[in-house]
């Protein structure tokens, strides 16, 4: 008898330690989000190497009575926690940076170094953000946290959040990486508003050829003149720009090879698993979010706007014609963004290519990003 008491007991204890009987209405919507988020990156393609990891943390982290066993993200001295910890210690998205640099060409850029006004133009959608973002409650802190969102990186709004305003973080990378992802359904729309048939038709002069030692040259320059300019930057900075001189010097290709692949690769996981698992129901559902998704949408709209416009009026002053299409490869979503610069412009002219000069505002947009949170941690994390 005392035995089946026993037995009835620790079967009781059992369920009670369930998530069944832990689960939330909470738990439930976010982990159907979650499930979208797979479902977008495996069935729609839309950037699934960032949808899919961050889908599946998100149903990791509102898994029922976890938490409650102090597995989760938020538990000290979890796996997940330790994973988390290259989040909030921004170590993820430097390695990134790292891995970009890797990856990036300069060259389109070194060649025709105006188009990086489009890169610096396109940043006008964080500032635009950060403004709306205090006038619909958030302090200082968190809109600046909020608006770096309009730069399409990832990484970066990681990187400021984490440091102004870590509360947000998880709403605030959620908001950026999903964004980054629908690239090829907000901005089409934009462009084509924002321009004529004949804008459209514009075709740019052949880049000239960059030699390698102007290469090697200009990721060491590029890093000197931008930290002077944002010291707050530094750490993404010099990533970005290690990365490059790695991949260009022609001595370093089995480094540059490894940050450029399983690197990234790794890291992309990782940062992907743990953002997602901290994107929590008590979090996430909340009316701060639904704001920080709509200021979202605002300021990558702005900053594709700002970029064609900008393309728009340096056209008014040049004989050399830039197509305004490409403005809105200024968003540093590489290279996602410049892609959709030469979609659109195929749509009117099948002959006319545009991704190589759409490249040069996009990797401007990538540094420019990585600036402008440099300047408000400077201004703001005193």
């Amino acid at each position: 008898m005392s035995l089946r008491i026993s037995f009835m007991q620790e079967l009781s204890q059992f369920i009670q330690t369930t998530g069944f009987l832990n689960v939330t209405w909470g738990n439930l919507v976010m982990i159907i989000f979650g499930m979208i988020f797979v479902y977008l990156g495996v069935a729609k393609e839309f950037e699934p190497l960032l949808l899919i990891p961050i889908g599946f943390g998100i149903i990791v982290g509102n898994m029922p009575g976890v938490a409650q066993q102090g597995l989760g993200v938020m538990n000290e001295g979890s796996v997940l926690n330790y994973l988390y910890f290259g989040v909030s210690k921004s170590i993820y998205p430097s390695l990134i940076f790292l891995g970009i640099g890797a990856m990036t060409d300069f060259s389109t850029l070194i060649a025709n170094p105006r188009l990086i006004l489009l890169g610096a133009a396109a940043q006008f959608g964080i500032f635009a953000t950060f403004i709306g973002s205090i006038l619909l409650g958030f302090n200082v802190l968190e809109a600046a946290s909020i608006g770096i969102i309009g730069g399409a990186d990832g990484p970066t709004s990681i990187f400021l959040a984490s440091k102004l305003a870590p509360h947000l973080l998880g709403s605030i990378a959620l908001a950026a990486y999903s964004y980054m992802a629908l690239v090829p359904i907000i901005q089409p729309p934009i462009m084509k508003l924002l321009t004529t048939k004949k804008e459209r038709l514009i075709r740019m002069k052949p880049l000239r050829v960059v030699s390698k030692k102007e290469k090697i040259i200009f990721p060491i320059v590029a890093f000197v003149v931008t930290t002077f300019i944002s010291p707050g930057s530094v750490v993404l900075l010099a990533m970005l720009f290690l990365g490059n001189l790695l991949k260009e010097s022609g001595v370093t290709e089995r480094l540059a090879n490894s940050a450029r692949t399983v690197l990234i690769d790794v890291v992309t996981v990782l940062i992907g698993l743990t953002v997602g698992a901290k994107t929590t129901a008590d979090v996430f559902l909340t009316p701060a979010t639904l704001k920080i998704f709509l200021l979202g949408a605002f300021s990558f709209a702005a900053a594709t706007a700002a970029g064609v416009l900008f393309a728009k009026i340096m056209n008014l002053f040049s004989k050399n014609k830039i197509n305004p299409l490409i403005g809105n490869a200024g968003v540093s979503a590489v290279p996602a963004s410049a892609r959709v610069s030469q979609v659109v412009g195929h749509q009117y002219d099948k002959t006319n290519y545009l991704l190589m000069h759409a490249m040069a505002p996009n990797v401007a947009g990538v540094v420019g990003s990585a600036i402008a949170a440099g300047v408000l941690l400077g201004i703001l994390g005193k």
